[in-house]
């Protein structure tokens, strides 16, 4: 699954560049009913040879709105009979846990800042109904042309959104100052050593007796002072 998730990964990062910037507003009418001037298409994609068959997309939008821009875009899809064409709009979270003050908590956190995904079918309507949408940036893509994500990568994304047990937030690392809040050693401060990110634990060398001393602990029973 990491593998398929750096994949991604990968294609995100070739989006350094935005699109050409987007056409003026047009009414909010219908696409197949409105007519195209040459300046209205002027920056889309040639989307001749896409495929008629739906696929998942990623859309780049303001980084912190991904919320808002999931709300904007299925009201255009109400509003423009889109349903046809344009079926699911996911803003990729995860939960977490952190640990904050001592005390434990569960924080959903995006996975993709700055990013949703939308399910579609790609042609010059629902391009420019997505493409159209306040806070949408770009899709992502090789050049100017969308780029559909791998299925086993959509499937990988949607396995990590519905994983039973949340993470837990590491923020500490090797060297660092931490303190234990739980356990035989609560209070006790230390340095971190090591981290096994695949276990969920961390060695924390302490101070015990005027001896350097490793305990190994979970991520939930340190915090970064």
């Amino acid at each position: 699954m990491e593998e398929e998730l750096e994949t991604l990964d990968e294609l995100m990062s070739k989006e350094d560049e935005p699109e050409e910037e987007k056409p003026k507003a047009k009414p909010a009418h219908a696409p197949r009913e409105r007519e195209r001037s040459s300046a209205a298409d002027e920056g889309a994609p040639d989307l001749s040879e896409a495929s008629d068959e739906r696929a998942w997309y990623v859309v780049h939008c303001y980084s912190g709105y991904e919320n808002k821009v999931k709300h904007n875009l299925e009201q255009r899809i109400d509003t423009m009979g889109m349903q046809g064409q344009i079926f699911q709009v996911i803003v990729p979270t995860e939960e977490e846990i952190e640990v904050r003050d001592g005390k434990r908590r569960t924080v959903e956190r995006r996975v993709y800042p700055g990013y949703i995904l939308v399910q579609m079918t790609m042609n010059d309507d629902s391009w420019y109904v997505v493409r159209n949408t306040p806070g949408v940036t770009g899709f992502v893509g090789m050049g100017n042309k969308p780029t559909p994500l791998r299925q086993e990568e959509v499937a990988a994304i949607l396995k990590r959104m519905e994983a039973e047990a949340p993470k837990v937030k590491v923020t500490f690392k090797p060297g660092q100052k931490v303190r234990i809040v739980d356990g035989p050693f609560n209070d006790f401060m230390g340095i971190v050593d090591e981290i096994d990110m695949d276990k969920a634990k961390v060695r924390v060398m302490v101070s015990f007796f005027g001896r350097e001393t490793p305990i190994e602990l979970d991520f939930l029973q340190v915090e970064k002072m």
